[in-house]
């Protein structure tokens, strides 16, 4: 009698998303997400974390804000269940940390009465991270050794309320409300009422860690209507006491150079990292709002044919970095041995791409000072005579001919590959295309033609006092053509320079 296969047994894991900057985000999350069946998240998550997650794995919104719910609790409890009993790996993703205030017990209650297998992977809470980002430390040893955490998001004129407002009072040192923006001014009243100092100092702290906090400071008696003349709103962390005081003196995030300034990035979802943590590093709000995707070429059999036959070139030409990705990824599916590239030279358009052909430990033998193709050219021709030399360009499918036509009236025998292709992007995972929509811009980024070209295909509206930002001329002229107007152009055509060009721009105005 034939074995019958045994059923895989699934897991779940009850997974802390962090406070929102996904540089918190802990390297164990990371691991689960990248091997996930089943990635369940909630609204205060860093969607960007979902770039992570395998191609094909079912991606559901359970999201919860006030009086808005995705999903009921008991839905959810009841999906994560149902995925994990049929063998899948499961993740839930809830922001913060999963047991604080995150209802992680009650979810891990379900799977253990399913008797399903299931972890716990504790993350950064805002409780801690926001105070931290607004320059308040939570403790310090001439203010308070202690600290109380406690949710705002029940009625405290209520019978039923758990909360013990006279303790809270009574306490000394710091304490955080999570959760509790709307009923501010009752739960400060009660505060009081109960024995705590008027004047304690309070900070709000909206969005923490993200490149759009913001943070408001009053006393427990005013913070209430400083909130509502401010027009403030969740999600905000609350912090009582007198470590906020020194906020003045530790403040650090929101005085950054691009503070304030919310910038889209439109390259690809993969290649968005370098742009977004620079830009996010100098204070900006980013969107990763990416237009393009990076596909195989539409002949991959004439491509192979190229990449195998590359030891015959005297030339390998890269125009970008994935040039060389693409190239080099199909070599190593045809060779194991990286020698059989042969004695060929390689010539790379700019640093970028210089640095993507060193990552596969080769040297680079010629790059031009700007990143163009016209610079190619003039960089072969100061090297000396390519009459009859045969060079391999692997470059996009659509690209303009201008290096293999003037390297070919330089006598050069030129053959043109096609390594990749670029489509547009359909997918909006990360809601990019709906913070948009919502809340507009001040800058948006192109770092090509095609990312100019497919974000005016997606028809966005376009904000007023919207600024543009080019990587270089050749994007500039696309960007022209698609009418629009080019307020910023790198003149170091790569991310720095385009990173660079930003920070000088919003620094004059």
């Amino acid at each position: 009698m034939a074995k019958t296969e045994k059923k895989k047994q699934g897991i779940c894991y009850l997974a802390g998303a962090g406070p929102g900057d996904i540089g918190l985000v802990t390297l164990k999350v990371k691991q689960v997400v990248e091997q996930a069946d089943v990635i369940v998240y909630d609204a205060l998550c860093n969607t960007e974390i979902l770039q992570w997650a395998p191609k094909g794995a079912e991606i559901i919104y359970a999201g919860k804000r006030s009086n808005q719910h995705a999903l009921k609790q008991e839905e959810t409890n009841a999906l994560l269940v149902e995925k994990t009993r049929e063998g899948k790996c499961v993740v839930r993703l809830k922001g913060g940390d999963p047991f604080l205030f995150g209802r992680g017990g009650e979810e891990a209650e379900e799977l253990a009465k399913a008797k399903l297998h299931f972890e716990i992977i504790p993350g950064v809470t805002s409780a801690i991270a926001a105070p931290a980002y607004a320059g308040i430390p939570v403790t310090h040893r001439e203010h308070t050794a202690q600290l109380t955490i406690f949710t705002g998001h029940e009625d405290p004129t209520k019978p039923e309320s758990k909360l013990d407002y006279a303790q809270i009072a009574a306490n000394p040192g710091t304490k955080i409300m999570l959760m509790g923006v709307e009923r501010l001014g009752i739960i400060a009243g009660e505060l009081i009422k109960h024995g705590a100092r008027a004047d304690l100092p309070v900070a709000l702290v909206r969005w923490g860690t993200t490149g759009r906090q913001q943070t408001l400071v009053g006393r427990l008696d005013d913070i209430a209507a400083k909130v509502e003349a401010a027009g403030f709103k969740a999600p905000a962390v609350c912090v009582i006491g007198d470590v906020v005081k020194l906020r003045g003196k530790l403040s650090w995030f929101e005085g950054r150079p691009l503070s304030g300034k919310r910038i889209v990035v439109t390259r690809t979802r993969k290649q968005a990292g370098a742009l977004t943590s620079r830009l996010r590093a100098l204070g900006a709000d980013v969107i990763e709002l990416p237009t393009i995707r990076i596909e195989p070429p539409t002949d991959v059999r004439e491509f192979g044919e190229s990449v195998a036959h590359a030891h015959t070139y005297d030339w390998l030409v890269f125009t970008s970095p994935n040039g060389v990705d693409a190239f080099f990824e199909m070599f190593y599916r045809i060779f194991k041995d990286a020698r059989e590239i042969g004695g060929v030279r390689i010539a790379a358009i700019g640093p970028a791409t210089a640095a993507k052909v060193r990552e596969y430990r080769l040297a680079v033998d010629l790059q031009p000072e700007e990143y163009v193709a016209e610079s190619v050219v003039a960089a072969f021709k100061n090297d000396g005579s390519i009459e009859n030399l045969k060079m391999l360009i692997a470059r996009a499918e659509t690209a303009r001919d201008v290096l293999p036509q003037e390297l070919t009236k330089l006598g050069a025998i030129v053959d043109v590959v096609a390594a990749y292709r670029t489509v547009p992007e359909t997918d909006d995972m990360s809601g990019g295309q709906a913070r948009f929509r919502e809340e507009g811009a001040d800058l948006v980024t192109f770092t090509s033609s095609s990312t100019a070209e497919n974000f005016m295909a997606l028809k966005l509206p376009l904000p007023v006092g919207l600024k543009t930002a080019s990587i270089g001329p050749v994007t500039s002229k696309t960007m022209r053509e698609l009418g629009l107007a080019v307020d910023i152009e790198a003149k170091q055509y790569d991310i720095q320079g385009l990173v660079s060009a930003i920070s000088k721009f919003f620094k004059a105005s």
